[in-house]
């Protein structure tokens, strides 16, 4: 049985996702990235990769605190990627 840890895109291909069309969520998306990828838990590593099949005016909405995300998974890892640019 797969452990989930195969499903997982390699390091490489998460920076390539992490450019989007805004800088800003590029630089807040790859320093979680750098941050926070190697100490994750499996299910915080696979709420990431389903973040970043989100399109970028949702990813900024969250990120800024505008909305919140409903699944509980990717609104940790959305509270960790914001957690460095909290006031």
């Amino acid at each position: 049985m797969d452990d989930g840890a195969s499903a997982l895109p390699p390091l490489s291909r998460l920076r390539w996702l992490c450019r989007r069309g805004m800088k800003e969520l590029d630089v807040m998306l790859e320093a979680y990235l750098a941050r926070a990828w190697e100490t994750a838990s499996q299910d915080e590593k696979q709420a990431f990769v389903r973040l970043l099949d989100r399109q970028d005016p949702e990813l900024w909405d969250w990120l800024t605190g505008r909305t919140e995300p409903e699944e509980r998974d990717l609104a940790h890892v959305v509270s960790r990627i914001r957690q460095p640019y909290a006031d």
